[in-house]
């Protein structure tokens, strides 16, 4: 048995946090990772799918839905850096420590990338739909495709990359450090590698990304509390 990849539940009593304390602060990253995995869930199925090149696509800028949803998913990517947090905290005293570190910070810096678009997407193209329903006019939604297509576009190519190149490193870490199934990283990272990929795709192919993405946020989130759990135990 590699002792080197084995658990030292001692390691959360450095500093002047106490075990309990600590433990606790795991298993809510690991509750936040959970709730993030729904997020995303939710996000793709709230969202309103149009042509969004006529007045409906301008109704459904304008509308409760666009905004609550992106809202939604701006929310899942913070949470998910929590959760991310704990994974590297139950890892931080294995040998997989430098690669999970390293996969920790490049994926709060694609979600740091990502996040603008995301603000320009729920109240930049709100006040259009807005504009355009009140005027009835189709023009101002070319105005749309600027702000898609405009810097925020490469800075959230370039943020998604980062993600998941970074939950593929975590994905790495989890595989050798024996203390969890070996594939237990895997669905949440093939699930941001196909982030840009599936904003192309059809309503219902977005709804099943999305629900790769929260079976995979559950899976590491229960892995990680049982895990938890049993250090506490012993």
């Amino acid at each position: 048995m590699n002792t080197k990849s084995m658990p030292n539940m001692n390691y959360i009593q450095k500093g002047s946090l106490p075990l309990r304390t600590s433990l606790f602060r795991v298993r809510f990253a690991a509750i936040l990772l959970a709730v993030a995995g729904l997020l995303f869930a939710i996000y793709p199925f709230l969202r309103p799918f149009s042509d969004e090149v006529s007045l409906q696509g301008a109704t459904a800028f304008a509308s409760v839905e666009w905004l609550v949803s992106h809202l939604i998913a701006m929310l899942a990517f913070i949470l998910l850096t929590f959760g991310l947090y704990g994974v590297y905290v139950v890892l931080q005293e294995t040998n997989v420590e430098r690669i999970a570190f390293r996969g920790l910070i490049l994926s709060w810096l694609g979600t740091a990338l990502t996040l603008p678009f995301y603000g320009a997407e729920v109240f930049g193209l709100q006040v259009i739909g807005q504009e355009a329903v009140k005027l009835q006019t189709v023009e101002l939604l070319k105005l749309a495709n600027q702000i898609r297509t405009g810097p925020g576009f490469f800075i959230i190519i370039v943020g998604l990359m980062l993600l998941g190149l970074g939950l593929v490193m975590m994905a790495s870490a989890l595989w050798k450090s024996r203390l969890f199934p070996k594939w237990v990283g895997v669905p949440l990272a093939v699930g941001f590698l196909m982030y840009l990929p599936q904003y192309a795709a059809t309503q219902p192919l977005r709804v099943a990304h999305g629900l790769l993405i929260t079976a995979g946020c559950l899976w590491m989130a229960v892995c990680i509390i049982k895990h938890v759990n049993r250090g506490w135990n012993k």
